[in-house]
């Protein structure tokens, strides 16, 4: 389908609702088109019934359909088979589940885990955990003056003490685009297995599990036009298979009884409980919705914004960019106003007071404000339907809190 921004926007109920907001706030949770909310309705309306469970056709149908989407997603991310691919839900249980499994049962006593100095805190509290419970430690790959992974420094902290990589594939408050490619070859060099967030890359570019050869990556449905409470971890199936399960319960199960229970395979054995069978099927309608969209048109439109974006934003003296990162779909700045850094939360309510919707603070990445210096930016982040009258609705709005203080 060729790309029409007018066109995309009216699929969004949320974004031709009269009373709607400017929506620059896409990479906290995109908005929805009418497919995936339809998708949901339509699961509930006629074929609401648990998975893997009883033999009427309700329960056949809906467990057909929950397990298409998960070959959806195996094929969206090309990994090698479906049972690599597990619900959770979201990243952030993701990563918890394989600092949980594969790290508490393989890390011990001076291992160390290397972690990016720019990841979202879900990518950085779980290994702190971890490192608590095995004695390993965590050690912080710092990041350049320009908002990049530090590929020199990341080089000399390798070492065969090295057990985990942690690292996204694009950070969530400068846009960075990080080498895991890179990170992944060297990481391997020393035997590490490899922790890929792909919360944000994955929305904006296509992955090959496969081709990358990362050990783990992990995705949320809500950033990808999917629902919130649903999530994916992929995992090679060897690593997989060695892990123990997390959660305890049905579904997780082969045979139960007092002296002994043993598990089911995968990837029944990390989907404890009953699943989000809505939230697996309308992900896998938000994925075959963005297949049909030409996403170079894309790219080249998300281009334009961020040039436009960025000249409203330099040619306003009292704007300061944060990491500013080329061609990205993030943008971070702040106001100084008679030398005096306006704060984040300020300039953010001022813009909601006139139907902008940004986010401010920490953005969850409080080591790369620590690193910068600051205590919170203010974020615009686009999503597929944002157009140029955003933009420009942004600019003009922050020119008139600029006027106010």
């Amino acid at each position: 389908m060729t790309f029409d921004v007018h066109t995309i926007r009216s699929q969004f109920p949320a974004l031709t609702s009269p009373d709607g907001s400017v929506y620059l706030d896409s990479a906290a949770t995109t908005q929805k088109p009418l497919c995936v909310i339809n998708a949901i309705s339509d699961y509930y309306h006629k074929q609401n019934a648990n998975v893997h469970r009883g033999s009427h056709s309700l329960t056949a149908n809906a467990t057909a359909q929950f397990e298409e989407a998960r070959r959806q997603v195996q094929r969206f991310i090309q990994a090698k088979q479906h049972k690599e691919v597990i619900w959770t839900r979201g990243a952030t249980e993701a990563i918890n589940l394989i600092a949980q499994t594969y790290a508490r049962n393989t890390l011990q006593a001076g291992d160390e885990i290397l972690v990016g100095e720019m990841e979202h805190h879900a990518n950085i509290v779980p290994w702190q955990i971890v490192a608590q419970q095995t004695g390993a430690k965590v050690i912080k790959v710092p990041m350049t003056p320009d908002c990049q992974w530090d590929m020199n420094a990341f080089h000399a902290l390798l070492s065969s003490r090295t057990k985990i990589v942690a690292a996204a594939h694009m950070t969530n408050v400068t846009g960075t685009r990080q080498p895991i490619e890179a990170i992944i070859q060297a990481a391997h060099h020393y035997n590490a297995v490899t922790v890929i967030d792909g919360a944000q890359g994955v929305v904006h570019e296509s992955v090959d599990v496969q081709n990358l050869d990362c050990d783990f990556y992990v995705f949320s449905g809500h950033k990808l036009y999917a629902p919130t409470g649903i999530g994916v971890l992929y995992g090679k199936l060897a690593l997989l298979e060695a892990m123990p399960p997390w959660h305890g319960g049905g579904k997780m199960v082969q045979q139960v009884s007092f002296d002994n229970t043993t598990f089911a395979e995968l990837p029944a054995k990390f989907e404890a409980g009953t699943p989000n069978v809505a939230g697996a099927i309308a992900l896998a309608t938000a994925i075959k919705w963005l297949a049909e969209i030409d996403q170079t048109q894309h790219h080249n439109h998300q281009h334009h914004l961020h040039q436009q974006l960025i000249q409203g934003l330099t040619a306003l003296d009292e704007v300061v960019l944060i990491g500013l990162q080329p061609n990205s779909s993030v943008v971070s700045f702040q106001l100084v106003i008679e030398g005096e850094v306006i704060h984040h939360q300020d300039i953010a309510t001022l813009l909601d007071q006139q139907n902008i919707a940004v986010r401010s603070g920490h953005h969850c990445a409080h080591p790369l404000m620590d690193a910068l210096g600051i205590n919170g930016t203010v974020r615009v982040s686009f999503g597929i339907y944002t157009n140029s009258d955003d933009i420009k609705a942004l600019l003009h709005a922050l020119t008139k809190c600029i006027e106010l203080l």
